[in-house]
């Protein structure tokens, strides 16, 4: 299911799936000042998980059962391990197959290798290490196989698969083993390399529903707000793009004029972006429980297993778990490819809005099984392929430094700039590798966070 959402009348900053108000404040991508005296801030402080919102830690207990001891550590746990688990894939290359966290806070590292001469590098770091058969590129090959066959071959009966890395398999999930051998077969995947779930769950969409506070597309359908952006000077937000094509028009909750949609895909992937009318102004905020919002300071891509929270106009603010990145699912309507699945519960009402890891944006909602009374699973389109595929900056809470000179050239690092876990940039004749996929803020230079780049 992909899911749709609403909100009361309650006007304040931009609010994640229920009513929120958005606009065209100018974006200056801010160089960076040189780096303060003093030792560099950790992961836990670059991304904000040593002050998060009493928001997020409330629902952190609730859906998690935890203390809030716990989920203060685990934020902070979640934050740390991003950074070591990118700097053992720069050192691992090829041979890389994985990171994932365990642990009530998060507290376990585990980064799988196919060589066994990498385990002491890998405790070096903190990290538990696994040896596996198969590296992360060859499964990452063997699901593209799956995804051009899906353009083929009827996926009605295997409507979910993905890498997963604990298991160091492709996972199919399908309604009965027949369906998935012949998903596999078709694809020419080995055997080996697939593993097949049985469950009865076919995601759907999930939209015009009716009530609470949302934004509405040409006046019927209702979807719910993910994170406010900016394309220059022009406003707006990223939301899902089975919420409405490109030129359908958007009113607010208060079913006053808002926006156009400017682009949108889906099927294939799920995300669209709306720009907002001048009355409408962008803001980090993110609506939590109560009324409260919680603001995004980056959009640093979380580990699997670590923690996640989702907002929606339906069913308001839960947690849950990353169980698995670069899931593909069908839907009645179509394929969607590179989603992430979690263990949060949404329900009709709720599509579109956003995910965070922390004070970090993930995503927004698309669709999945189950409601928040059973529980269930759910899938986001990732928020950073949005940045980059239209061009977009995220509204962060994060402070900017002041503006000075942008180096140029191909790999010079740039702020606004999504780079990817691996890539690498110049700054001030420096070269530096990415440790976490993120879009680069203007306080994000290399020299001073090396939560997300590594010197080489």
């Amino acid at each position: 299911m992909v899911l749709r959402h609403a909100r009361t009348a309650r006007r304040s900053a931009l609010v994640a799936l229920g009513a929120l108000v958005l606009a065209g404040l100018p974006y200056a991508a801010a160089a960076d000042a040189s780096p303060a005296e003093g030792p560099a801030p950790g992961a836990a402080q670059t991304l904000g998980a040593d002050r998060p919102s009493p928001h997020l830690l409330s629902a952190l207990q609730r859906d998690l059962k935890l203390n809030e001891e716990q989920a203060s550590e685990r934020l902070v746990n979640e934050a740390e391990a991003g950074t070591r688990a990118g700097r053992l894939r720069n050192s691992l290359g090829e041979r890389y197959a994985g990171a994932w966290l365990r642990g009530t806070t998060a507290e376990d590292l585990t980064v799988a290798t196919t060589d066994a001469q990498d385990v002491a590098a890998i405790e070096a770091e903190g990290a538990t290490a696994q040896v596996v058969e198969r590296p992360l590129g060859a499964l990452q090959a063997a699901k593209e196989k799956l995804d051009a066959a899906a353009g083929r071959v009827s996926t009605a009966d295997t409507p979910v698969w993905y890498v997963d890395v604990v298991k160091n398999q492709v996972v199919v999930q399908a309604v009965d083993q027949a369906a998935g051998a012949a998903f596999v077969e078709a694809a020419a995947v080995a055997g080996e390399d697939v593993g097949i779930r049985l469950a009865p769950e076919r995601p759907r969409l999930l939209q015009d529903i009716t009530g609470g506070d949302a934004y509405y597309i040409n006046d019927s359908a209702r979807c719910s707000v993910g994170f406010s952006v900016a394309q220059g000077s022009q406003g707006g937000f990223v939301t899902a793009g089975h919420c409405g094509r490109a030129g359908a028009t958007t009113t607010g909750y208060d079913r006053t004029a808002q926006g156009t949609f400017q682009a949108s895909e889906f099927p294939g992937r799920d995300m669209a972006w709306v720009a907002a009318q001048s009355q409408w102004t962008p803001t980090p905020d993110v609506k939590a429980a109560d009324g409260q919002e919680v603001q995004v300071s980056g959009s640093a891509q979380a580990l699997v297993g670590a923690s996640v929270c989702r907002s929606g106009s339906t069913t308001g603010w839960h947690c849950g778990v990353i169980e698995q990145h670069d899931a593909s699912v069908r839907y009645p309507e179509g394929t969607v490819n590179g989603l992430t699945r979690t263990t949060v519960c949404a329900e009709p009402g709720d599509s579109g809005g956003p995910y965070v890891a922390g004070a970090q944006a993930q995503g927004v909602t698309s669709g999945g099984s189950g409601n928040c009374t059973s529980g269930g699973t759910t899938f986001f389109q990732p928020v950073n392929p949005i940045l980059s595929q239209y061009g977009l900056t995220l509204v962060t809470a994060s402070a900017q430094a002041a503006p000075g000179e942008q180096e140029t050239g191909a790999q010079a690092w740039t702020a606004g700039r999504v780079y990817e876990a691996g890539a690498t940039v110049t700054r001030d004749g420096v070269t530096y590798q990415c440790l976490q996929a993120h879009q680069a803020q203007g306080a994000w230079a290399p020299a001073g966070t090396p939560a997300l780049w590594q010197r080489v």
